[in-house]
């Protein structure tokens, strides 16, 4: 003799597969531009405790006891002192104003400027640029690579982690012989960026749900940014998570033809 199936066994069968399907649309979706997203959760995390172990308190105190003036002296000062390279980087894209501008900042603001304290060439009109070695790989066709967090240097793309060398090299900072005064001076260039950052500590800790994640994304979006200057390709991301650029001329077409 053939069972009847009970109501309240097909009720139970209906809500499982609906709790099944609820927890399959809430798991995490794998990020294509993140393939190693295991060690990076682990490296972002382990940055994360020597920061507020070592570096957040130091911040902290000088955020506290340092004057405006005498912190938008020390930014000024670094932000100077970075022009050479930046200059360097934006003639080897091939942006001659623009590299030549860079140059031109630092002799005012070497001179006019006191040693870079005093940014007199904004004053005059010539703007400052963020160039770097990985954005010059970046502008002639070198792919980004994988989202990677570096030890102690934290997000960074394949491409640029494999420059940073370069980058450091290139930095004047990290290139004074004299190891007491490049030692001070890196440790303070750390301490003032990092005190810059104070703000937005609260922000990710209460308005995000996962950090990680928002820290991956507004990376890779702002560096993007600056590759391309402003004008990065668009993208699409299928249902299977596979992302594809879409140029111009495609955009064009397709808002063309809708």
């Amino acid at each position: 003799m053939k069972k009847k199936t009970s109501p309240k066994f097909v009720k139970a069968l209906v809500l499982a597969s609906a709790c099944f399907a609820l927890a399959g649309c809430t798991a995490r979706v794998a990020n294509p531009d993140d393939p190693l997203e295991g060690y990076n959760r682990a490296m972002f995390t382990f940055n994360e405790k020597v920061d507020e172990a070592a570096i957040q308190p130091v911040a902290k105190a000088y955020d506290k006891v340092t004057p405006l003036p005498l912190r938008t002296g020390v930014g000024n000062f670094f932000g100077n002192v970075g022009d050479v390279w930046i200059g360097g980087n934006n003639l080897l894209q091939g942006k001659l104003a623009d590299g030549l501008s860079d140059l031109l900042r630092f002799a005012i603001n070497s001179t006019v400027g006191i040693l870079g304290l005093f940014d007199v060439a904004s004053e005059l009109e010539l703007p400052k640029h963020d160039e770097d070695f990985g954005q010059t790989l970046g502008w002639w066709g070198v792919g980004e690579g994988a989202y990677f967090v570096v030890p102690f240097f934290g997000p960074r793309t394949v491409r640029d982690a494999a420059v940073l060398p370069i980058d450091l090299y290139g930095d004047d900072v990290w290139g004074i012989k004299d190891v007491p005064t490049r030692n001070s001076l890196t440790a303070l260039r750390l301490v003032h960026a990092r005190a810059n950052l104070l703000g937005i500590d609260k922000t990710l800790d209460e308005g995000t749900l996962d950090k990680y994640a928002y820290a991956r994304d507004f990376y890779l979006q702002q560096r993007r940014y600056r590759v391309f200057d402003g004008n990065p390709p668009l993208e699409e991301i299928d249902f299977n998570g596979a992302r594809r650029k879409q140029d111009d001329a495609e955009l064009f077409a397709d808002t063309g033809a809708q």
